[in-house]
């Protein structure tokens, strides 16, 4: 029997409403409110669901961060050695040896000690070329699972022609293993809500449509785990609510001579080494790295007072927020509520880098959710994108400028923790013995090693 936890990102009971088979599950199991942790966001959250831990301890601040020793921003990094703490089926094979745990697609997949990991990963060529992939390990479960199944269909897992193909592809490579191997615990992730959820708000008829969608794919993956007696998990790692207003906390930092940019190609470029401030910007929150103690009144000077920016944290409140990692800026900003930060730093657009227009999630130094969409403002763009693709068929060099530069189109965001259940983040469970109404990020991990049999003295959760 295999215990099967399905990442449904942005599950709340607004879309529930609109998931039969999901409310099934429920009914026959039980549905608890899920209590995320600040940021609430993917990498944070989910780091938290297996090592138990905050990003205090776990390390994961968001979903990037400065990394002060290499002088560079990345986001979406993908080592589990990032994550400090000791994951679930770690502390399994504790109790069990030859406990055997599976990871399709959730964060933070490479390098993990999980018996069977499946991973997006790009061909990036030589020529700058990048071609849709997965990375696997073992590595023949490749082509175990490209050959039925196809290529990993990368440009509809983000951007802006993200839907429900990747979910779907992901859900029936979960099929695939589950019916090849014996496994103990099987994690899969299905991002499919995050889209137009994102573009559109989680109240439109496009938020009703995308739940219908995960609902039949997610479906028929639960459907597939109980004819096989197996346990099955569904929780999401945050809910989207209504953005209104982009915060553009890099320009307030720039304005005020504490961001510095060099120029190239004349392109602007944020300049980390000698800036005195800037912001990584993650959805509803931003880390606002300062390299002088001496400037921090001159970066909270800077801060205070711009619309949208809810409430500063440093010093102890960064660590009773569950921030108090060194990873974290000396600044800690959360976004008001129907608020989020832009990570644009350039004050005309005309000396934007050429990167801010493609879907280019590990250049960018801050999310960009304007990917999700191709530029209304352009009228040609989809005839763009059409030409670049056959050049890029053709063996040419290309470049996709399809993303606005503009923010006001995004109509949903995450990362406060929830004002209404309505809005909260659900944990789903086919096992009413383990029935609750509520459940802490922190307190999922021993839930799911009580689910399989791991006995509660054996859940210590560092290492």
């Amino acid at each position: 029997m295999t215990l099967v936890v399905i990442d449904a990102v942005g599950l709340t009971p607004r879309a529930l409403a609109h998931m039969p088979r999901m409310q099934r599950l429920a009914a026959d199991g039980f549905q608890a409110q899920l209590d995320p942790v600040v940021p609430a966001v993917t990498c944070s959250v989910q780091a938290t669901l297996l090592t138990g831990l905050q990003p205090t301890d776990h390390g994961i601040v968001g979903n990037g961060w400065y990394f002060r020793d290499l002088g560079e921003v990345f986001l979406w990094r993908q080592h589990n050695a990032l994550v400090q703490g000791e994951k679930v089926w770690e502390t399994a094979r504790r109790a069990k040896p030859g406990f055997r745990a599976a990871n399709l697609c959730w964060w933070y997949a490479m390098g993990a000690t999980t018996d069977f990991t499946v991973t997006p990963r790009p061909i990036y060529h030589a020529d700058g070329a990048k071609d849709p992939d997965c990375y696997t390990d073992p590595p023949e479960l490749h082509d175990r699972l490209t050959g039925p199944l196809g290529d990993f269909p990368l440009f509809t897992y983000w951007g802006p022609t993200a839907n429900i193909t990747s979910s779907r592809w992901i859900a029936d490579a979960a099929k695939l293993v589950l019916g090849a191997e014996q496994l103990d615990l099987m994690l899969v992730y299905l991002p499919h809500l995050d889209y137009d959820l994102q573009r559109f708000g989680p109240e439109g008829p496009e938020a009703i449509k995308a739940a219908g969608e995960l609902d039949a794919v997610a479906g028929d993956l639960i459907d597939f785990a109980r004819s096989r007696g197996d346990q099955v998990v569904v929780l999401s790692e945050y809910g989207i609510t209504p953005a209104r207003r982009p915060v553009e906390i890099n320009r307030a930092l720039r304005r005020a001579g504490l961001l510095r940019v060099y120029t190239q190609a004349g392109m602007e470029y944020l300049d980390p080494w000698v800036s005195r401030a800037f912001a990584v910007a993650d959805h509803q929150i931003a880390h606002v790295y300062v390299r002088d103690p001496r400037d921090l009144d001159a970066a909270r000077a800077a801060l205070e007072g711009v619309p949208g920016i809810g409430v500063l944290l440093e010093g102890d409140a960064k660590a009773d927020a569950g921030l108090g990692h060194e990873r974290a800026g000396e600044l800690i900003a959360l976004a008001e509520r129907d608020a989020w930060f832009t990570y644009h730093y350039w004050l005309d657009d005309a000396r934007a880098p050429d990167f801010a227009r493609n879907v280019e999630i590990h250049r960018k130094p801050g999310y960009d959710p304007a990917e999700l969409f191709f530029d209304p403002q352009d009228k040609l763009v989809k005839l763009k994108a059409a030409a670049t693709l056959a050049r890029k068929k053709a063996g040419f060099r290309y470049s996709m400028q399809v993303v606005p530069l503009e923010s006001h189109y995004v109509k949903g965001t995450h990362g406060l923790l929830p004002e209404t259940k309505l809005d909260a983040p659900v944990f789903i469970c086919s096992e009413r013995e383990s029935a609750r109404d509520r459940i802490a990020a922190t307190e999922v991990r021993d839930v799911l090693l009580d689910l399989v049999g791991v006995p509660k003295p054996l859940t210590s959760r560092s290492l």
